[in-house]
């Protein structure tokens, strides 16, 4: 094994010989083999332990045993201690849950802290396939299909070729010491259920499961990298950038197959669970949305509009001083004010206002319903919820419209339309210009 180890590290990680290693251990079999793999190597490396404090002195003995393992292979050791049952209640989240997320959040934060380049794990091919079995059980997409990644964010996992009872076996050889984690005898836990109940009969079923699941496993990542080639040709056709997140054509997507799939591979990273209801947005009513966590998908005539939740800005104004001739707006831009003699050329980010007319300070808010206007170059007012309908504004665009006031009388619809009551007439002799760049 060890020389295998070695090998693996020269063909498919030769970028560790070279760097600065951060080692998650235990106390286990896996972690401490890796550990002796890694020394054996001569890779510069430190070992990183978790205490979750889930097991009382039993937790406590691991850090201890992983102190003295690293005092042993006369290298670095980083320890932490986590209330792991308080973070997961406060969370909502499952103790194993909680257990992950903590790992993972302390180990990117002494890696960025203590310059380390990558994070070695020792999960290997068991660990693999009951991942594997795990997201089958609770629903997945392809990509939970495909199991651990061998690398992810400098995280690598160099043991996934192994099986346990390879490392099991070598350790034994080797006379290596190790700790055992009594909650693995547990069937509290899925992952141990399938261990010890659903991988046996399927090892009696085919003693060569591993083989096996290790080919299937790499047939289905070889389709799913097809998927993202086809997606990668559409995508130009398919979604446009704008300044308020993404826009997903839905006639061309009518016209291509597999639909569902595209709009999957498209979202899968935005946190979306209810699926069915983001396929039936494509025939659903203007305005109708599906939320994520962090993201809504919303349907806009032909389009679906992708766009982080909506800032709470809806109470938020800023005022405009006569004095001031520079302002800047957080999310908007900055506004110039100055005199000029005479008007010149408008524009959407650009008017002209007879100072006169206005009352200072001006104020900058978001448009709330009931707001009206009187369009400039029309007669009479407006709602501008009209005006936005009529202008076929999208959700977002009509969320990010903000309006310029003179008490409470509309100036400008800021980067639309001006209104008719500030217009300059031939008698003004003090112009403001006011643009927003």
């Amino acid at each position: 094994m060890e020389k295998t180890f070695r090998n693996l590290v020269k063909t498919d990680y030769p970028y560790l010989c070279g760097g600065k290693l951060l080692l998650a251990v235990s106390g286990g079999v896996d972690s401490v083999v890796l550990a002796h793999l890694c020394h054996d190597a001569k890779l510069d490396f430190a070992i990183a332990h978790c205490n979750f404090n889930l097991r009382g002195d039993e937790s406590d003995g691991d850090e201890k045993f992983v102190v003295d393992l690293a005092d042993h292979l006369e290298v670095e050791v980083y320890t932490e201690s986590f209330d792991t049952l308080n973070f997961a209640e406060t969370h909502k989240i499952s103790v194993q849950m909680a257990a992950r997320d903590l790992r993972y959040e302390w180990f990117a934060e002494l890696s960025s802290s203590t310059q380390f380049d990558y994070t070695l794990t020792a999960h290997h091919a068991n660990d693999n396939l009951e991942t594997f079995l795990i997201n089958l059980i609770r629903g997945t997409g392809p990509e939970g299909l495909t199991g651990i990644k061998k690398e992810r964010n400098e995280v690598i996992r160099p043991l996934l070729p192994f099986t346990r009872s390879e490392i099991e076996n070598f350790a034994r050889k080797r006379n290596y010491k190790w700790r055992e984690d009594s909650s693995n005898s547990s069937d509290k836990y899925m992952r141990n259920k399938i261990r010890q109940q659903i991988v046996p009969v399927m090892e009696e079923i085919n003693p060569q499961l591993l083989d096996s699941f290790a080919k299937t496993q790499e047939h289905l990542q070889e389709s799913l990298d097809l998927v993202e080639d086809y997606i990668s040709l559409l995508y130009p056709k398919l979604v446009q950038k704008d300044k308020y997140g993404y826009s997903i054509d839905i006639e061309f997507l009518k016209k291509v197959p597999n639909q569902k799939q595209i709009l999957y591979q498209l979202l899968k990273t935005f946190g979306f669970t209810e699926w069915n209801d983001v396929y039936d947005l494509m025939n659903a009513q203007t305005g109708k949305m599906v939320l994520s966590d962090s993201h809504r998908l919303i349907k806009d005539r032909k389009k679906l509009l992708l766009t982080e939740h909506n800032e709470k800005t809806g109470n938020k104004q800023y005022n405009l001083d006569r004095e001031e001739d520079l302002v800047m707006i957080p999310g908007m831009g900055t506004f110039h004010m100055s005199e000029v003699d005479k008007m010149g050329q408008t524009s959407q980010s650009c008017i002209y206002v007879p100072e006169h007319k206005l009352k200072f300070p001006l104020t900058i808010r978001k448009w709330k319903k009931g707001d009206f206007f009187y369009p400039f170059g029309m007669n009479g007012k407006k709602k501008l919820s009209d005006f936005f309908k009529d202008e076929k504004f999208s959700l977002p665009e009509k969320e990010h419209t903000w309006i310029l006031c003179s008490e409470k009388d509309i100036v400008w619809i800021i980067g639309h339309r001006a209104d008719n009551r500030f217009a300059v007439e031939k008698s003004d002799s003090k112009i403001l210009k006011i643009c927003i760049t």
